[in-house]
């Protein structure tokens, strides 16, 4: 479970986050960052709609059913057990939080489901990687930038780590050079919502090559 998840984050290197997406626009967009290079995606709760997890649960269903497996879907901002419980039921192959819960980690455990909590400081990362993190997203990234990432995996460098919040195409390779980042996350500097609710997926795929053609 944590280790394919692993291994698929070192694979392609990039999660990209939906958040704020219409669901009518969503498998669309996923299509277009496909195409753009893009091959693990995140769909993320909206903890501000009380319907979010119905929702949340039909985008994962709609986006796994579109793209027929070529793209490996989870769910983002997780933060209760049960839209745990939700995204895996539809579909989702990992979970993500800008958090650590114990609870929401003990669950995804539970559910046979990867789980990559959200940590900044060195007591939260090894506590996350204690708790069975598949690896521990760095949130936010950019605030203390490529040093803090040094000075904490110093001492914590058995700990594989996803930068999330602020990455972008100029400092992309910088943030991966790093021997602890496995991955890193990206949200609107790819699955930037005003492109995609006015259908410019060109523009969507554009973006997605800018992140995906260094990688290369």
């Amino acid at each position: 479970m944590n280790d394919d998840i692993l291994t698929q984050v070192r694979k392609h290197r990039i999660i990209v986050a939906m958040r704020g997406v219409p669901s009518e626009r969503m498998t669309a967009a996923a299509q277009a960052m496909y195409e753009g290079g893009i091959r693990m995606l995140e769909i993320t709760f909206n903890q501000n709609d009380p319907q979010t997890a119905d929702r949340t649960a039909a985008a994962i269903r709609a986006v796994n059913a579109a793209m027929g497996g070529r793209m490996l879907v989870g769910a983002g901002t997780v933060l209760t057990a049960a839209q745990a419980r939700a995204a895996v039921e539809a579909g989702a192959k990992y979970l993500l939080s800008p958090n650590l819960d114990l609870e929401v980690m003990a669950e995804a455990h539970r559910l046979g489901t990867a789980m990559i909590p959200g940590a900044m400081t060195p007591s939260e990362v090894a506590c996350a990687w204690k708790a069975g993190a598949a690896l521990v997203k760095l949130f936010p990234a950019d605030t203390l930038g490529l040093p803090y990432i040094k000075a904490v995996a110093a001492p914590l460098g058995h700990i594989p780590l996803l930068p999330m919040g602020g990455v972008n195409s100029q400092n992309l390779m910088e943030f991966l050079s790093h021997p602890s980042v496995a991955g890193v996350g990206v949200g609107s500097n790819i699955a930037k919502a005003p492109l995609i609710q006015a259908g410019d997926f060109d523009a969507v795929r554009g973006l997605a090559r800018e992140f995906t053609t260094q990688l290369q």
